[in-house]
């Protein structure tokens, strides 16, 4: 990153002026971005559990649900860590507030609002819909976690046994853009399930009130947003091989729809 440039305070503050600022060899932005927000989010959901069991003498089944869910997903990030160093937050974005209070701030205390809303309005949940809402959950957890897996091992070793066979598309820089796979599906089925898994910690809080459903809506918008920013990086990076790549490619997040 260029710095010799004079900046906009405002912009600088708000986005970062510093990709990873370091206290000796430790990188805040790296240390940030997963732990100190993911932690205390499951902190949160078991305090908000801890409750409903002080409230009403065991934890709903609906509570369990966003509880496991929720705690599958914080489990992955952490234990695939080495992951995030390809995302755009890390490589692109600077750490200013818009990272540092996202982190620290809005997940633990926004991407737990359905446990703390079941706190407050408990939810009978029957044998078939929690049986749905499971096989939702684990659809997206599994497209999730096979087309990162996917992308990951690719770009590590793309002549490994698993991800050798892939059809790709040559660009100019030297990389290939996989065109097969479950990145021949869509652009970003990796967004795909984050949706879906969305949605499934949001329908065991039931339809009486939109507040559960603020995730999945807020979450819908922000990846929109985020593949239309990697759309323009990566049509700068790639030129014509990226177009080509689009034509094979034409959805971006949800088959057959967008």
């Amino acid at each position: 990153m260029d710095y010799s440039l004079p900046g906009n305070p405002l912009y600088d503050f708000f986005i970062g002026r510093e990709l990873n600022p370091r206290i000796g060899n430790f990188d805040l932005k790296y240390f940030c971005e997963l732990r100190p927000g993911l932690i205390g989010w499951v902190v949160i959901n078991l305090g908000m559990l801890m409750k409903e069991v002080e409230l009403r003498g065991s934890p709903s089944l609906a509570m369990i649900l966003v509880n496991s869910f929720q705690l599958l997903y914080v489990a992955d990030a952490l234990w695939n860590e080495e992951a995030v160093l390809t995302t755009m937050d890390i490589v692109h974005d600077g750490f200013g507030f818009m990272l540092v209070f996202g982190d620290l701030a809005w997940v633990p205390f926004t991407y737990g609002l359905q446990a703390a809303f079941l706190v407050v309005h408990p939810q009978a949940l029957s044998s078939l819909g929690a049986a749905v809402i499971i096989a939702l959950n684990g659809i997206g957890y599994y497209i999730f976690r096979r087309s990162n897996s996917q992308k990951n091992q690719f770009r590590r070793d793309p002549t490994h046994p698993s991800v050798a066979r892939l059809e790709t598309i040559a660009t100019a820089t030297g990389k290939r853009l996989l065109v097969s796979g479950w990145w021949g599906l869509v652009r970003h089925p990796n967004y795909l399930g984050d949706l879906l898994m969305a949605l499934a910690w949001s329908l065991p809080c039931g339809f009486s009130h939109l507040l559960p459903y603020f995730y999945v809506i807020y979450f819908t918008v922000l990846l929109i947003h985020r593949e239309a920013r990697d759309e323009r990086q990566c049509r700068a990076k790639y030129g014509l091989a990226w177009d080509t790549y689009c034509r094979r490619v034409p959805y971006r997040i949800f088959p057959y729809i967008y």
